[in-house]
């Protein structure tokens, strides 16, 4: 079990903060947090496919390029990219210029928009995979049965990119479950946001 470690501020956090200071703003404000904005939704989806392979502290280094390449992530603007786009992007230094990834967001754009007709909104199908309970200690598991389940139905859905793995590093980022380690002081925080979050229908 992953236990928090008190950092030089004297605040207790998860241990993998300690690998850069990049983490800790990330990790302090929105690691773990409920989100129900479709667009934000969809950058974090789309961020943790890109980070497959790779560190986070690669993501997060390079998040603002990629919201500038994206068009902040607005799922209708990159439904209409076109293979001048794809290009474009391949040139951009500043983000993961990986084809395989870079047509997946253009595909997912398109899968969520229709997703967006069938539920209402992307935040109505992703909140129905919040577990009932949670049967592991904190950042023990890189799999569940929710996101096995997710990463399936997405699939059938036409999504590309997002495995079992991937979608549960998604539940962690999107709020979808607590993950913060026994001890940080965000678990509570994180717990406290949980519970006045009003679940999308």
């Amino acid at each position: 079990m992953s236990k928090a470690i008190n950092y030089p501020d004297g605040i207790d956090r998860c241990s993998w903060c300690s690998a850069t200071d990049e983490y800790i703003d990330y990790h302090d404000k929105e690691w773990g947090y409920p989100v129900d904005d479709d667009q934000r939704l969809f950058e974090k989806i789309c961020l943790e496919g890109f980070q497959s392979g790779l560190s986070w502290r690669t993501i997060l280094s390079k998040r603002e390029n990629f919201r500038k390449a994206f068009r902040q992530f607005d799922f209708n603007k990159i439904a209409k990219f076109s293979d001048s786009d794809i290009e474009r992007l391949l040139q951009d230094e500043g983000i993961i210029r990986h084809r395989g990834k870079i047509e997946a967001t253009i595909n997912n754009a398109k899968c969520a928009q229709a997703m967006l007709k069938q539920e209402g909104a992307l935040a109505a199908f992703f909140w129905r995979y919040e577990p009932a309970a949670i049967n592991h200690p904190p950042q023990t598991v890189s799999t569940t049965p929710e996101s096995i389940a997710m990463a399936k139905e997405l699939k059938k859905r036409g999504w590309k990119f997002i495995g079992p793995t991937t979608a549960y590093a998604f539940m962690q980022a999107m709020g979808l479950v607590n993950d913060h380690a026994e001890g940080c002081a965000f678990r509570e925080k994180a717990d406290s946001a949980r519970k006045l979050f009003k679940r999308p229908a």
